[in-house]
């Protein structure tokens, strides 16, 4: 059966600035800006990239208010992407596709730990710059005018080689405002640093080898591993951080002789043949426990709170997957196949003891069977006990996601409200409250759709009670399939990615 889907990994170079026309009624409390990150194209010259990570970044930028929805898209401006525009082909390793470099240079790249400046999975607003962020030292911080303002260097003031892309803000009340984050140094082994920084245009700023100052940063913990476990994003409680160590990552070997032979992240990553753990430390850095967990391999972790009064367990859910090929997975080949073979994940809960001894080990039960990705909640709640969970799902035929998925972590297994439309394949959602204080309910939830029968995008917004649709906006063009977004309006100042 043809994949009908395939052109959610089809690159779009155009570049467009419209009012968008809104069919039904957007809600009048509902302003402020929601920016997505994600691919724009997928070619390097004359060179086809092969991995879902590796296409050059593209920034889709909604500004909503009085009933209107104001819509532009840029590419990112990286030397990446100007090395690429130049013919040059693949500047520097990307995560499944090898540098158009000649050998002295791809040495050079290995030895040096040069890292691609191509933010394409997300985007983070901090002390009120916008930034497009990924996992690498780099991101590229654009003014509200979409106009890029150069390379911010997020490692500088660490002893690290890049940073996460997934962050956690705390809010003012919880000692903020600021990020809590991970930085990840490589070497025979790898350490992941825990490290604060505040989400405040005062701070004190360095600038490293970037172009754009950011607030200085403040480790506050090391986690040090005997391989390279991959670590994509953690999770926050009211008082502890929780980073899931896997049993997957990467061969160092590999690594080490990609320069000659051209191998890859991709071509590196491998099973460990070991218990997943997840390590519990204060949110100051004290280590509190580790618990063992039978393996499992997650991008994305939707929520985390603690339970009971003295906190005798911490409660997780996240999206795991059974093992590595949740990234091996993911090559454009296998995505744009006719028979495509898609990493199924389920929404799952782990409850993590932490006063049962060394032989106590992590519970998993199942929320909503897969394939899911892309979880999210109301993000007030985030490290407080939470009741919905907002997913995309994949219920047909092909590589991307059919349905937007609510589900009642209340109600039992397998209980979701959904939203669905033939030829449509919603991105991820996005909950946005109508106050800065109220119940999960209260609110939207939005998401970019692919419409692939009118070869069109459009903004979708749906009331986060009823799962009912309010109102979408057809973009000018199509779309590439989106990663990861954040709102920022008056409701919901700090969010950030999970």
């Amino acid at each position: 059966m043809a994949n009908p889907a395939t052109s959610g990994l089809a690159s779009q170079y155009e570049e467009v600035s419209a009012d968008l026309a809104v069919a039904g009624t957007l809600p009048g409390w509902l302003e402020g800006t929601y920016l997505v990150n994600g691919p724009g194209t997928f070619e390097a010259g004359d060179t086809d990239l092969r991995h879902w990570f590796d296409p050059f970044g593209m920034l889709r930028r909604l500004d909503i208010g009085d009933g209107e929805v104001r819509y532009r898209n840029r590419h990112v401006d990286s030397r990446d992407r100007r090395y690429a525009d130049a013919g040059k082909g693949v500047r520097t390793p990307f995560p499944g596709t090898p540098p158009d470099r000649w050998l002295p240079r791809r040495v050079y790249q290995t030895v040096a730990g040069v890292f691609p400046d191509n933010p394409v999975i997300g985007v983070a607003r901090v002390a009120g710059t916008d930034l497009a962020v990924t996992e690498s030292r780099w991101a590229q911080a654009v003014d509200e005018g979409g106009e890029w303002l150069g390379r911010v260097d997020e490692t500088a003031g660490l002893d690290c080689d890049l940073t996460l892309g997934h962050r956690h803000w705390v809010p003012e009340q919880d000692g903020g405002p600021a990020f809590l984050e991970l930085g990840v140094t490589y070497g025979r082994n790898v350490e992941y640093t825990l490290f604060r920084r505040p989400d405040d245009p005062d701070a004190p700023t360095v600038t490293g080898g970037g172009d754009v100052p950011i607030p200085a940063p403040e480790p506050l913990a090391t986690l040090a591993f005997e391989n390279l476990p991959y670590v994509h994003a953690f999770a926050l409680t009211e008082r502890y951080v929780v980073v899931p160590e896997l049993p997957f990552g990467l061969d160092a070997s590999v690594l080490l002789r990609s320069a000659l032979t051209r191998e890859t992240f991709l071509d590196g990553f491998t099973s460990f043949d070991r218990d997943a753990r997840f390590h519990v430390l204060t949110r100051e850095g004290e280590r509190v426990a580790t618990v063992p967990a039978d393996p499992l391999f997650v991008y994305h972790v939707a929520n985390a709170y603690e339970v009971g009064g003295d906190t005798d367990e911490l409660v997780i859910d996240l999206v795991a997957f059974a093992d590595e090929r949740a990234v091996t997975g993911l090559t454009l080949e296998n995505l744009r196949s006719d028979d495509v073979d898609l990493p199924a994940g389920d929404l799952v809960r782990y409850r993590l003891p932490l006063d049962g001894g060394e032989s106590a080990r992590a519970t998993r039960a199942l929320l909503l069977s897969g394939p899911v990705e892309f979880p999210t909640i109301d993000y007030r709640r985030n490290g407080r006990e939470h009741r919905y969970v907002y997913c995309a799902e994949t219920r047909r035929d092909g590589p991307l996601p059919s349905h937007l998925a609510k589900v009642d972590t209340e109600r039992g297994p397998g209980y979701a409200d959904r939203w669905s439309e033939p030829g449509c394949y919603p991105g991820e959602p996005v909950f946005v409250p109508a106050a800065r204080e109220g119940q999960e309910k209260d609110g939207v939830v939005l998401s970019l759709v692919l419409d692939t029968d009118a070869d069109r995008t459009f903004l979708l917004v749906l009331d986060a009670g009823s799962f009912r649709e309010l109102a979408r906006a057809r973009l000018p063009h199509r779309l590439p399939f989106a990663f990861h977004g954040e709102f920022y309006g008056p409701t919901t100042p700090g969010r950030s990615v999970q």
